[in-house]
């Protein structure tokens, strides 16, 4: 084990990693917050903010089709 690898707090449970090859599943404390995670992002609870237009990119490309001659 190697004392000068950082060590990060998993982002499910806060549990400190040494970050390092003895943390296969980094910067997860485990396999199960790994797949907890996982599955988050599968159901859709997290979001990527993005910058710019409000609206619905459906919403504009349907109302563009209608608009054609």
């Amino acid at each position: 084990m190697t004392q000068n690898s950082p060590t990060v707090s998993c982002p499910r449970c806060a549990k400190l990693v040494r970050w390092g090859p003895e943390s296969p599943f980094r910067p997860f404390c485990s396999e199960r917050c790994k797949m907890i995670d996982l599955g988050a992002w599968a159901n859709e609870e997290y979001r990527v903010a993005v910058k710019g237009n409000d609206e619905d990119p459906d919403a504009r490309s349907a109302g563009s089709e209608s608009d054609a001659p």
